[in-house]
């Protein structure tokens, strides 16, 4: 996800306004953001369709297909290995949302410490 300018800084260009709201709206679905959290908190950090249907109650399908949005809108990375895929988050890109969303006096507290 190439860095845009926060929204409380400078009026946000038109075109890093259509790459964030499509961004958010792959994390405006509540399975997705289960989907984000199970992975994260996995302790390996990261997780195939099969290790996440069951903790969703949704079926593979349905799984993939969250995955597949989260990972055009770069917030997941996909390995493929042998028939298997796994799925990691981008930490790049969860912190830069983070920005985006950080009023500028709160982003410079938070470097600080």
């Amino acid at each position: 996800m190439p860095a845009m300018s926060p929204l409380a800084g400078e009026p946000i260009k038109r075109a890093d306004a259509e790459r964030l709201a499509g961004v958010l709206k792959a994390f405006a679905d509540p399975a997705r953001l289960r989907l984000l959290s199970l992975i994260q908190s996995n302790p390996e950090g990261e997780a195939s369709v099969s290790d996440l249907t069951a903790p969703l109650g949704l079926s593979q399908p349905t799984v993939s297909h969250h995955l597949r949005i989260l990972t055009e809108a770069g917030l997941l990375e996909r390995e493929k290995r042998g028939v298997w895929a796994y799925y990691r988050l981008v930490p790049s890109a969860i912190a830069q949302i983070a920005d985006l969303l950080t009023p500028p006096r709160k982003r410079a507290t938070k470097r600080a410490r």
